[in-house]
C-alpha cells in the first residue's frame, strides 16, 4: 500500500488531443487508475510508474 500522502499529491501525467487529464488517481491490487480517464499505471517494487507509454487503460 501506497502512503496515503503520496497518493494525495500524485495526478495523471497522460494527455489526450493536446490536453492534460490530471485525474484523481485510486489505488488498486494491480496499480494505480485514474478516475478520470481509466489508464492504469503498474506499481513496480514499491514505485508507481507514471509514464503513460507504461500504463494500460482499464474498465471502471
Amino acid at each position: 500500500m501506497l502512503d496515503p500522502r503520496l497518493l494525495e499529491i500524485l495526478c495523471c501525467p497522460a494527455e489526450r488531443d493536446g490536453v492534460a487529464c490530471h485525474g484523481d488517481l485510486e489505488e488498486r491490487s494491480e496499480g494505480l487508475r485514474c478516475k478520470a480517464c481509466g489508464l492504469l499505471y503498474p506499481i513496480v517494487d514499491g514505485i508507481p510508474v507514471m509514464l503513460p507509454e507504461e500504463a494500460k487503460q482499464v474498465e471502471a
